[in-house]
C-alpha cells in the first residue's frame, strides 16, 4: 500500500486548505466548519494530514522454531 496515492479519495480531514478542530469537524477556508468526510471542488491533498492506517500485527503464537530453519 503506498502512502501517496494518485486516485486518494478527497476528504477535507487531509485537504490543505482544512484545519481539525475536534474529532468530528473540520475548519475550511473554503466552506466554513464542515463534517471531516466532506469534499469540495478546492480539494487539495495534503499528505501530512493523513494518518495512515496501522500494520497489521504479527501473531507469534502460531509460529514454530521450524518456521526458521533452513
Amino acid at each position: 500500500m503506498k502512502l501517496f496515492r494518485k486516485n486518494m479519495d478527497p476528504r477535507c480531514a487531509y485537504c490543505r486548505r482544512g484545519q481539525q478542530i475536534n474529532e468530528r469537524e473540520v475548519a475550511c477556508l473554503k466552506r466554513g466548519v464542515v463534517p471531516m468526510e466532506h469534499h469540495c471542488r478546492a480539494f487539495q491533498y495534503d499528505p501530512l494530514k493523513r494518518v495512515p492506517p496501522r500494520p497489521a500485527a504479527l501473531d507469534t503464537e502460531k509460529l514454530k522454531e521450524a518456521d526458521f530453519s533452513l
